[in-house]
């Protein structure tokens, strides 16, 4: 008997599918793999839709930073259609009054032209203290942010600014739930994870050591071996 599930990746804002690259051979052996194409609407809720609509019929779902918040405005058009759900780097809440100014600065400078520059700024943010330097982990920060480009990464952050608070749906959340996070994101605090961890009832908190935002690119195995648990268990 053919025991698979399919399996949905959503990559984070200004990443690709080379943001799953790593862990993609773990999974597969699980159901057939596919990463969503987050860039072509500016509201989370027709990101979601579209989403939903070339999505198999059932799926287990993985979201990283703002395919996060893609999966929950997924839970919350969908939740029948998801058999597991992982939140990666992620949170729950809506921007802070700080981090919407932030984000509508970026934008206007994407529109100016300085969209490379703006990328350049966001990666110290995106990896651990220690790989700031790492010239490979830069190079595939920007071959992704190639990959989106200006057009896209600015109907990207629309999307993020729009979003609603998902802290009110957690507890209606009753899939099988892992929150992934790591040491020391400087993006998502920690504390955030925690927050939806205690919120989705069942959920497990894993935290990878020695990691940024991008645990799929910093520390692929240890990210492997929590999705590989979170799909056979």
């Amino acid at each position: 008997m053919d025991n698979t599930m399919p399996i949905l990746l959503v990559p984070g804002l200004i990443c690709s599918p080379r943001i799953f690259a790593p862990v993609i051979p773990a999974l597969w052996r699980f159901g057939p793999v596919t990463v969503a194409n987050h860039v072509r609407d500016d509201n989370m809720g027709a990101i979601a839709r579209r989403i939903l609509a070339e999505a198999p019929p059932r799926f287990a779902l993985a979201g990283h930073s703002m395919g996060g918040y893609i999966a929950f405005e997924i839970m919350r058009q969908a939740p029948e259609r998801v058999a597991k759900l992982a939140l990666m780097s992620t949170q729950a809440r809506a921007d802070t009054p700080e981090a919407t100014a932030r984000r509508r600065g970026m934008i206007e400078r994407a529109r100016g032209g300085q969209y490379r520059s703006v990328v350049d700024e966001l990666f110290p943010g995106f990896v651990h203290p220690s790989r700031q330097g790492d010239a490979s982990l830069r190079q595939i920060v920007n071959d992704m942010s190639e990959d989106v480009g200006a057009e896209a990464f600015i109907r990207q952050q629309n999307a993020v600014l729009g979003r609603p608070d998902s802290r009110p749906s957690m507890a209606w959340i009753k899939c099988p739930t892992l929150v992934l996070t790591s040491d020391t994101d400087n993006t998502v605090p920690n504390a955030l994870s925690d927050e939806m961890a205690n919120g989705i009832p069942g959920a497990k908190l894993v935290v990878l050591a020695n990691c940024g935002h991008l645990p799929q690119l910093e520390q692929p195995q240890a990210c492997a071996d929590a999705l590989v648990e979170w799909l056979r268990n």
